[in-house]
């Protein structure tokens, strides 16, 4: 009988309890429901604190907010924007300048929730083995997307964006988008480990280039910390980010994870027994302030 899979998180929880071990992914969890029910409330119950979809939406029929990659494919595909939809594009970017452009997919993502679940039971169950893509083959399906949009004078990729299908299914309960539903949950469980979101989805690989430049970064503050045990690169969506920042000290590299895939969800932090994961930013060096508070003290027993 093969040995049960080792479950990353679990000397966290004993060192830290339960809701520290776990703090960053109730907070996106919060993020994630609290903005299906946002766009839930006017279908459900005629409340409308937010009109439209992720791709635009009006709150409280004020804050436009409009997602810059479809924008984008509009102006290719010929498509002569209105004012108030460049304004929710400058909000847009400016925040994910600012916070990081993948944290889209973990903090507002619904497609993320189906993913998740996917790596939780994947992790469970101790599958391995599986195909994988490379990394890169995400940009050339976001160049595809433009070439499409440019091609035919529309939005192709919205047609048959996960993003949108999955928050209509969601909210509408759509019954053919349960399928691709499905899909996406049982080929992240059986045939890739983060196969969508790490390796197809042209969404995330929009976004993650507006992380190129962003400060706000996970820091590996207390890597000299560092055990081993290797929690956090089996719960990291992008696991490649994780060692120059952790591993590089003797090359000269800076505990910042700089790399522009980070989705900044903060489950390296969450299942680090050692606290070696901070929020900082991308000027951060060692010893430096961080947004999280010094790590706390710990006892031993005699």
């Amino acid at each position: 009988m093969a040995n049960l899979p080792h479950e990353a998180g679990k000397e966290a929880i004993r060192e830290k309890g339960w809701l520290l071990a776990n703090k960053w992914l109730i907070l996106r969890r919060i993020s994630q429901f609290g903005i299906l029910l946002a766009f839930g409330l006017g279908p459900w119950f005629d409340v409308w604190l937010v009109k439209g979809n992720l791709s635009y939406s009006l709150t409280l029929d004020t804050l436009p907010l409009t997602d810059p990659y479809v924008l984008l494919q509009a102006l290719v595909g010929g498509v002569i924007p209105e004012t108030i939809a460049l304004v929710g594009v400058a909000l847009v970017v400016l925040f994910y300048s600012l916070v990081g452009g993948r944290s889209y997919c973990s903090w507002v993502c619904p497609v993320n929730l189906i993913t998740d679940t996917a790596g939780w039971l994947r992790r469970k169950l101790g599958l391995r083995g599986t195909t994988q893509a490379s990394r890169s083959t995400r940009y050339w399906i976001l160049g595809l997307t433009f070439l499409l949009s440019a091609i035919t004078g529309s939005i192709v990729w919205e047609l048959v964006n996960p993003v949108t299908i999955t928050l209509r299914a969601l909210i509408f309960g759509m019954g053919l988008a349960w399928l691709m539903i499905l899909g996406i949950f049982l080929f992240d469980l059986l045939v890739s480990r983060d196969g969508w979101c790490g390796h197809y989805c042209p969404v995330g690989a929009f976004y993650s280039l507006l992380s190129t430049w962003t400060p706000t970064r996970v820091v590996a503050a207390r890597r000299e910390a560092c055990d081993d045990c290797m929690d956090c690169f089996n719960v990291c969506p992008e696991p490649q980010v994780i060692r120059p920042a952790l591993k590089g000290a003797d090359k000269g590299i800076g505990p910042v994870i700089t790399a522009n895939q980070c989705t900044n969800c903060g489950r390296c932090i969450d299942v680090c027994a050692k606290d070696v994961f901070q929020f900082g930013n991308r000027f951060a060096t060692r010893g430096s302030a961080t947004l999280q508070a010094p790590p706390r003290a710990t006892t031993t027993e005699s």
